[in-house]
């Protein structure tokens, strides 16, 4: 029987350097995916170097494996990080920005008055402070339908923009292409199409039931033929909820002000991994 030693190093081993509360409040997250403190607070590490060039891998980071990856490694309580609700997933990599490389990031931004360019320091505890949860407990009734709202999950998201991504490139291709105008048109129309299912598609996965006076159903495809097939006013109804609740699980706009013209003004604030992890 091989004893395994404990290494005298670890000791020196990371350590958390921050806490936080998920918005979710450790709701959504499928059995097993999620170890949830009693406080429900997580302990944040900060990356390693090996993170660091996970995240400089460009296919890793478009396939959405980094984000897995660096995540699983500075959140150990989160066991898989594919299944992450939406709302949790700006918190945590801010948490990890500031676990990593502390609380302040430069940002660049363009004063909309005098046109003004500079780099102003953020506070990302802020930010942090300022990323709520959406209420997806509170239903929306249309007649005699209650439907129960639900966050889509990291692996989910991952999926349905890699798919629009690819669609959106090849229309900003097919105007160059040297095909005969027919076939353009409808390689266009077959694109739009797509895009438009997949936009559908990702608006079925927010439903989490919908109850009618004789059924409960949760079945996705039913859900998604029924979007198919309601009245416009209900698909806008329910297209508007959903928008809404991604609206308030997002980062809000820093609120900037030019050191030349002293005007104020919004700046709108989005976790790009090409240079948030710098």
């Amino acid at each position: 029987m091989v004893i395994k030693m404990s290494n005298p190093l670890s000791q020196y081993f990371r350590q958390p350097s921050i806490y936080i509360k998920l918005p979710s409040n450790g709701q959504f997250y499928p059995p097993g995916t999620l170890d949830l403190p009693a406080n429900g607070e997580l302990p944040i590490l900060p990356m390693t170097a090996v993170d660091e060039i996970t995240y400089r891998t460009p296919d890793a980071l478009y396939n959405g494996s980094a984000t897995v990856s660096v995540i699983q490694s500075c959140v150990p309580n989160i066991k898989d990080a594919w299944q992450i609700p939406s709302t949790d997933i700006d918190t945590l990599l801010v948490a990890i920005r500031i676990a990593s490389y502390g609380h302040e990031l430069e940002v660049k931004s363009t004063c909309p008055k005098c046109n003004t360019v500079e780099e102003q320091g953020v506070d990302l505890r802020s930010v942090l402070d300022r990323l709520g949860g959406a209420d997806f407990g509170k239903p929306l009734e249309h007649g005699d339908l209650v439907l129960y709202f639900s966050p889509m999950t990291y692996q989910q998201i991952n999926a349905n923009s890699a798919i629009q991504f690819e669609e959106q490139k090849l229309l900003s291709l097919l105007p160059d292409s040297e095909l005969d105008p027919a076939e353009k048109a409808k390689r266009i129309g077959e694109a739009f199409k797509k895009i438009t299912e997949m936009s559908i598609s990702a608006l079925s996965l927010s439903i989490k039931a919908i109850v009618t006076p004789t059924a409960q159903v949760t079945e996705n495809e039913h859900i998604l033929d029924f979007l198919h097939n309601c009245e416009r006013s209900v698909f806008e109804q329910i297209k508007d909820r959903i928008i809404a609740l991604k609206s308030a699980s997002e980062i809000q706009p820093l609120q900037l002000k030019c050191s030349e013209c002293s005007h104020e003004y919004d700046q709108t604030f989005t976790l790009d991994m090409t240079n948030f992890f710098v």
